[in-house]
């Protein structure tokens, strides 16, 4: 559906993304995360036809971006971190006047309308002044102007910024609800949203990519799964430890880090009876997103 060979945009002397390279099959909901600065809302508005690319290939629901754009934003439904709305109108009016610019008139209008209204949870809203929504209200408005022509592809930038966590939850089972019928880019600085809502995930740095995958495979390969020791046995306790065959490395202390591509519990468990030392506990730790995040980009970084 989405299809994105060695794409690369530079300002000058300013390389903002470079050679970029990932796909994004039909139905699918991936995640496009990065700190500030990173090249993502380059990339998206490249990918709806918003921006030239200075070199590659962009194709988008069998269209290509650069030389069949109107084709590509027939496609598209855009919602940027900022909603593009007129405050001054009502959210019917808003979405008329989206429609009548997509070349939806009349009855089917009217119908769209209602369905996007109904999808995103504004039914009976159609007579407010959008300029007096809070901003939960104002996304929905936004996702209901991206859903107007009923697009095969969403990108989404920063769907939930700044709102709080009951508008979170709406927006995000908002787009839960359109996977599969939909195929969707999701930028977010909420990772939790990205391992809830996404099956695959591109990370972005510096303008290139960092990592792309599976969701699962990222973070494995990023942060590997490990284990936590508590034992109560005096000096020498990780030494012991180290030398199992299983274990591949220790990070002694307080409490003892494994590292080990196989299981050490069982081994570890005999050596703390074998040595009649406490086991206190023993616990596997599959690392989040965030850790695979931290991991890969190693700086503080932003939205």
């Amino acid at each position: 559906m989405i299809e994105v060979r060695n794409l690369t945009k530079r300002y000058g002397p300013f390389t903002a993304v470079q050679e970029l390279d990932f796909r994004v099959d039909e139905g699918q909901i991936l995640g496009f995360i990065g700190p500030n600065g990173a090249g993502k809302t380059t990339t998206m508005r490249i990918l709806t036809g918003f921006l030239p690319a200075t070199e590659g290939t962009a194709v988008v629901a069998g269209h290509d971006v650069f030389d069949e754009g109107m084709q590509v934003k027939r496609k598209v439904g855009y919602l940027p971190e900022t909603p593009p709305l007129y405050r001054e109108l009502t959210v019917g009016n808003y979405l008329r006047f989206v429609a009548e610019l997509r070349g939806i008139t009349g009855s089917e209008a009217d119908r769209r309308i209602g369905e996007v209204m109904e999808r995103v949870g504004l039914r009976g809203w159609e007579r407010r002044i959008t300029g007096s929504l809070s901003k939960g209200y104002r996304q929905r408005v936004g996702l209901a102007q991206a859903l107007i022509r009923d697009p095969p592809v969403l990108i989404l930038d920063e769907p939930t910024s700044g709102l709080d966590p009951a508008q979170v939850v709406g927006v995000r089972s908002l787009i839960e609800d359109l996977a599969g019928d939909h195929t969707v880019i999701l930028s977010t600085h909420i990772l939790r949203e990205v391992e809830a809502l996404c099956s695959h995930v591109v990370v972005i740095d510096q303008g290139r990519i960092a990592a792309k995958g599976r969701m699962e495979e990222v973070r494995q390969e990023a942060a590997p799964t490990h284990y936590r020791v508590e034992v109560r046995g005096g000096e020498g306790v990780a030494q012991a430890i180290g030398a199992l065959d299983v274990v591949e490395q220790v990070d002694p202390g307080e409490v003892v880090v494994v590292r080990s591509g196989t299981d050490p519990r069982p081994a570890i468990a005999r050596l703390v009876a074998d040595k009649g030392w406490d086991l206190v506990s023993l616990e596997r730790v599959v690392p989040s997103l965030e850790d695979a995040f931290l991991a890969l980009v190693g700086r503080e970084g932003g939205a």
